[in-house]
């Protein structure tokens, strides 16, 4: 368990979390490595609209994103946005997470949005979810997350309130049938 690397993995937190960040949360791993982990928790819309962020900042929004939504990210940072996007654009601070996803935390990436020369899909998320070493995968020893391969599509082309039991999918469980103790075989 000590070597595992879940970047470009979906984290789970099972039915017993008690820290209210990440109760029901489904997180988007962008960076694990033995310096900790960086994640993006993406099915947490907050009540505010794309529209009224790039307003705050100073910039124009194209007229069919308007509606779009901002999400929760995370309790770290959460004053500053961090975007889920489809490569192949990169921009001033740009992660390359895998084929399908990347991470950007520079501006350059929503004046590009304002200019409608953008990425195809992308997600707005203020703050993140960070592990110190070592921590995250204490945390999965105590059962707190279950992991699976991420899937671009439940980020990208379902409802917020769809990833969840999407990811729950992917390992075949539904999450209604989670029991919120844990143990061991």
């Amino acid at each position: 368990m000590d070597t595992v690397n879940l970047t470009h993995n979906f984290l789970i937190a099972m039915p017993g979390m008690v820290d209210p960040n990440f109760h029901g949360a489904l997180t988007y791993i962008c960076d694990h490595s033995d310096q900790g982990a960086l994640g993006v928790v993406v099915n947490r819309p907050i009540d505010l609209e794309l529209a009224a962020l790039f307003e705050q900042i100073g910039l124009a929004l194209p007229e069919g994103l308007h509606s779009n939504t901002v999400y929760f990210g995370g309790p770290v940072q959460t004053e500053r946005g961090f975007v889920l996007h489809t490569p192949p654009l990169t921009f001033s601070s740009t992660l390359n997470v895998k084929d399908a996803i990347s991470l950007t935390t520079s501006k350059d990436i929503l004046e590009a949005v304002s200019q409608g020369s953008g990425p195809d899909k992308f997600m707005v998320s203020l703050g993140y979810a960070g592990w110190s070493p070592g921590q995250l995968e204490a945390e999965l020893k105590q059962n707190a997350w279950l992991s699976v391969a991420a899937d671009p599509q439940v980020i990208f082309d379902l409802a917020p309130e769809a990833r969840l039991p999407a990811a729950m999918k992917l390992l075949g469980i539904d999450f209604a049938c989670l029991s919120e103790e844990a143990g061991h075989a």
